[in-house]
């Protein structure tokens, strides 16, 4: 009985991350529409939001906590909540640049985004939501092959990222009365950037929880596998 009542819980604290994840997802993409479109009320809503996710980010934290305080988990079950305590953190990181992007979006008010870099920052928006709607799948999957082949996508979001910044340090050659302008889209664009390099973090403990191993995937680092 207890047993069972254990695997429940372990089922609500996956399906909570879950829907979080899928909030997160959606708002990174809604953060990118916002400030190209110049949505100051989305802007405003997804600040709004980022308060909600940080909650609940607590809240599955402390619920997988308490599973280990009041059980003993086997080593997978204890895998699967330290992956579930981590990968909740890195989600709210993620919506932390969400809200950073609606703060900038507030910041340049009615002024338009540089029509050149609105394609590529949608392009990065994109890639991210897909890349950690794949890396979820891969979490509730239990595919380490999955999660280890999403990272090679962050080096789109990099090239797209490299290339905004190029057009703005040219926008500011040729303006250099508008680099605090410039300055603030090329930190709308990092934070998308960023964004892409938390979901390779939790590619990263999705093949912890599968393997029993932290492996990080930007580097040669790789940690003994666990019991």
């Amino acid at each position: 009985m207890l047993r069972t009542k254990f695997e429940q819980d372990l089922q609500t604290l996956q399906d909570q991350i879950v829907a979080l994840g899928s909030e997160v997802e959606g708002n990174v993409v809604k953060a990118a529409e916002a400030l190209t479109r110049r949505d100051l009320r989305l802007s405003r809503a997804l600040i709004v939001a980022d308060t909600a996710v940080n909650e609940k980010r607590i809240q599955i934290g402390m619920d997988g906590l308490t599973l280990i305080t009041r059980q003993q988990p086997m080593a997978g079950d204890m895998r699967l909540i330290a992956a579930i305590i981590e990968i909740v953190g890195e989600l709210e990181r993620i919506h932390d640049y969400v809200k950073g992007i609606g703060r900038i979006s507030l910041m340049l008010g009615e002024t338009a985004v540089l029509p050149i870099i609105v394609d590529p920052l949608m392009e990065m928006a994109q890639i991210t939501q897909d890349m950690l709607h794949r890396a979820l799948s891969a979490c509730i999957d239990r595919s380490a092959e999955a999660a280890r082949a999403i990272p090679a996508d962050d080096d789109k979001v990099d090239a797209l990222y490299n290339s905004v910044y190029r057009e703005i340090i040219n926008y500011v050659i040729k303006n250099p009365t508008e680099v605090e302008h410039a300055n603030r889209l090329e930190w709308a664009a990092h934070n998308l950037e960023r964004a892409a390099d938390r979901v390779t973090n939790i590619c990263e403990w999705v093949v912890y929880l599968v393997d029993g191993r932290y492996v990080e995937m930007d580097s040669e680092y790789d940690a003994p596998p666990t019991v």
